[in-house]
């Protein structure tokens, strides 16, 4: 068999196996319920919440969107795994085997894409006997979901690895979460983007959090919910276009960062990271 087949296929048996553990490890297990269950809970409080003078609920607006955020948020699941990896020698082990780069980031990308085809279900489920009111009864509905889930994740999870690659310590990690929730602020997830300042509207597309909450919107609101909707539209060209640029260059940037990276690692510098955590302890 073809080397490189062989990788690609020993990483998508990796990341099954991962899938499996992440379901089986208590601490992850948690992790899993435990962000669509605060999800959930926020749909609760803002079912009856309604939106300006629309006649739209909140609570209807936010569920797609939450699809959305939890879509782009699979680059911070990335990023620490991979930075996990790093800093704990797995990802010299993998450098040290032939192909064995390969095969680790595809079994990463399937780990981390089952795993949020799991939070997803795990959010949505419940979430549909609390919401009413979605346009989930039409196929087509079901297909735009598909795809901007799809192209979405193919814009992000390179993203997720160069910030995995930059950050040498799992502690440093803590450094992504207030610049990602201030984007989640301004994107549109937990109230309509149209309500803030127009300055803020533009920053706010530069990033694809924006766009993936977008697109999952045009998938399960009814038509009439576009009012509420920077010019009255869907935007499905732009939110290919936007997603489709980011996904090019994290595909063209994610493997130049990560060869130079893993050229870097050497035992010694898995033992000295080592010792630093133990001297922290």
């Amino acid at each position: 068999m073809n080397p490189t087949a062989m990788a690609w296929r020993v990483g998508w048996s990796r990341g099954l196996v991962e899938l499996r553990q992440s379901f089986t490890n208590a601490e992850e297990l948690i992790s899993h319920f435990l962000w669509p269950a605060l999800m959930v809970g926020t749909l609760f409080f803002l079912r009856d919440t309604s939106f300006a003078d629309t006649g739209f609920l909140l609570g209807v607006l936010v569920l797609p969107s939450i699809l959305g955020m939890n879509a782009a948020m699979s680059m911070v699941s990335m990023s620490q795994q991979l930075t996990a990896d790093r800093e704990d020698g797995t990802l010299l082990r993998a450098k040290a085997t032939p192909h064995g780069m390969v095969g680790y980031l595809v079994g990463k990308i399937v780990s981390v894409s089952g795993g949020l085809l799991a939070d997803l279900a795990i959010f949505l489920i419940p979430a549909l006997f609390i919401i009413s009111g979605l346009a989930i009864g039409d196929i087509g509905s079901w297909l735009t979901l598909a795809w901007v889930l799809a192209l979405g994740l193919v814009a992000t999870l390179p993203l997720g690895a160069v910030l995995g690659s930059v950050f040498t310590s799992t502690r440093s990690q803590g450094l992504l979460t207030l610049p990602i929730l201030g984007v989640i602020a301004i994107s549109g997830i937990f109230y309509p983007i149209t309500a803030l300042p127009e300055w803020v509207q533009w920053i706010a597309q530069l990033f694809p959090i924006y766009w993936l909450g977008l697109g999952t919107r045009s998938a399960l609101l009814p038509d009439g919910a576009v009012t509420v909707e920077i010019g009255d539209s869907w935007r499905h060209l732009e939110t290919i276009g936007v997603l489709g640029l980011w996904a090019v260059a994290g595909l063209l940037v994610a493997p130049m960062v990560l060869r130079r990276m893993a050229r870097r690692e050497s035992g010694s510098s898995v033992a000295a990271r080592r010792e630093k955590a133990l001297r922290r302890v």
